[in-house]
């Protein structure tokens, strides 16, 4: 079943709240790069926000396929455009704050964790979901 836009949302902010969450605890405690930080939370909040939007308008290309599908490479390309739209809002023309200097935001601290924790939403959405909700794909991805 093809998810939709509620599915969407309900899954995106689940697995944020939970995987996404856990990912994010070593970055933010500075098990990672050694300086305790919040921004981590502050990055994945951008991520679960704006992607309530974004899901909206994946949902209108999905529609418009002639399959109705949302193959997997089109979450890898979703994905990688989320994370320059978050880099470009924290680091580059700073239009989105965080809770430290633009400066003090490392770069290469910045995509690993964002690749982790899209990697770990990704694998997770293609795997626990169906084991925790086996009715979630029944349902348009929604899993209340």
């Amino acid at each position: 079943m093809t998810p939709t836009l509620f599915g969407r949302w309900q899954t995106r902010l689940l697995l944020l709240a939970t995987v996404g969450v856990l990912v994010s605890i070593p970055f933010a405690m500075g098990l990672v790069d050694g300086k305790t930080n919040t921004v981590y939370f502050s990055i994945l909040g951008y991520v679960a926000i704006f992607g309530l939007g974004w899901d909206i308008i994946y949902n209108i290309i999905q529609k418009n396929r002639w399959d109705r599908d949302w193959p997997a490479a089109y979450q890898l390309f979703a994905g990688i455009w989320e994370m320059i739209f978050i880099l470009c809002g924290v680091k580059i023309f700073s239009f989105l704050p965080i809770p430290i200097p633009k400066e003090e935001l490392n770069i290469t601290m910045f995509f690993l964790h964002y690749i982790l924790v899209w990697l770990v939403v990704f694998l997770s959405s293609q795997s626990l979901m169906r084991i925790v909700f086996p009715r979630w794909r029944f349902r348009g991805g929604q899993w209340l």
